[in-house]
């Protein structure tokens, strides 16, 4: 910083002086002309001080301004460019063109500001859209079955079919709620709070059993395999990370399918992976798995927010770790054979469907 005003100092004491080496130059050029010209000769002491004066006052005045206005110009641009971007402009650039680095350096920085607030405008848009989306569903749903309830020749079957709609929606309700402020909080947070040491595999096995009734009632086969592992960390936030990997697989894989559960140290390092035998994904939602709201399955949509991967993402990102989706893609079917072209034929590589999914999260170890 300061530096930055010692080289303003020193830009514009040059300045002056350059306009004073100029001034003084064109003042001799002048007085040499005039005196050659014999105009100075007739003349007494005070019409030449007279016109040295008129003429450095021109010429001094001519040079400041034309250099002051150069120097200015970018400044009065950024100051407009604020202007705008105080009324909601957020796309407005300046040039970074000027002879003061640090001027330049300024219309950059102002121009990097712009752009993140535009990126921020167009996400809090996207947010509240999904936002509103989410909860219009559940809400549509308990004023619907509400309503229903209120037909007085209800069985008593239809009735306790109807309260467990409205039950089952507003616990959508709240679970969205929950993430939307967990996520918020989280985003707003660079250090992992109420960090202790647990046994990571002890916490695992915990919320595998969570879900057995899930997995269970699919008929998947469970392949657990955990090495015992001792984790300094926040133990709520990771529980999250954990609900949220294995619920997905269950939630994604075909009955009788295969979900294996890995915990083991590489290095200085944990590793944590949950694998499936679903219905995978293809390359454009591997791209977008991680974004908030985003649902590759829109069968399954009812059944989440699209909230849970980006929670866990940030959560891991706290814990200075990485999570990673992988989905092995489907061999490609020859574009045609002698009996025809196969119904796989042309399928983009983008859109192609992968063999199940395997989410690895790397996390690191801490003496």
């Amino acid at each position: 910083m300061k530096n930055g005003k010692l080289k303003i100092i020193v830009f514009f004491s040059l300045m002056i002086f350059v306009i004073m080496f100029f001034t003084l130059l064109v003042l001799s050029a002048a007085t040499i002309f005039l005196i050659h010209s014999g105009i100075l000769t007739a003349s007494g002491p005070k019409p030449l001080l007279i016109i040295f004066a008129l003429m450095s006052l021109a010429v001094s005045t001519i040079l400041s301004n034309v250099c002051i206005r150069k120097m200015v110009r970018p400044i009065l641009e950024i100051n407009e460019a604020a202007q705008n971007v105080a009324r909601g402009n957020f796309e407005v650039k300046v040039s970074e063109q000027s002879i003061m680095a640090e001027v330049s350096a300024m219309a950059h920085n102002f121009n990097l500001m712009t752009q993140e607030l535009a990126g921020m405008e167009t996400f809090r848009s996207d947010f509240i859209s999904n936002v509103s989306h989410e909860f219009k569903t559940p809400l549509s749903a308990i004023e619907g079955y509400a309503t229903l309830l209120q037909d007085k020749t209800l069985t008593a079957q239809k009735r306790e079919f109807y309260v467990s709609k409205i039950l089952y929606n507003s616990r959508r309700l709240s679970t969205l709620t929950g993430n939307i402020l967990l996520l918020s909080r989280l985003e707003n947070q660079e250090i992992n709070g109420s960090q202790e040491w647990f046994s990571l595999d002890e916490q695992l096995r915990q919320i595998i059993l969570l879900f057995e009734n899930q997995w269970t009632e699919k008929n998947l086969d469970m392949d657990i395999e955990l090495e015992s592992v001792d984790y300094y960390g926040n133990p709520n936030l990771l529980s999250q990370v954990w609900q949220n990997l294995i619920d997905n697989a269950v939630k994604f894989t075909e009955e009788g399918g295969r979900i294996s559960v890995r915990l083991s140290r590489v290095a200085s390092s944990v590793r944590v992976s949950v694998s499936d035998t679903g219905i995978g994904m293809s390359e454009e939602v591997k791209e977008h798995i991680f974004e908030r709201f985003y649902q590759g399955d829109s069968s399954h949509s009812t059944q989440g927010n699209g909230l849970g991967l980006a929670l866990a993402q940030r959560i891991v990102l706290l814990h200075d770790g990485s999570i990673e989706a992988e989905s092995p893609l489907e061999p490609q079917a020859p574009a045609s054979s002698p009996a025809g072209p196969s119904p796989a034929a042309g399928t983009a590589s983008g859109t192609q469907k992968g063999r199940g999914t395997t989410f690895l999260v790397t996390l690191p170890l801490k003496s």
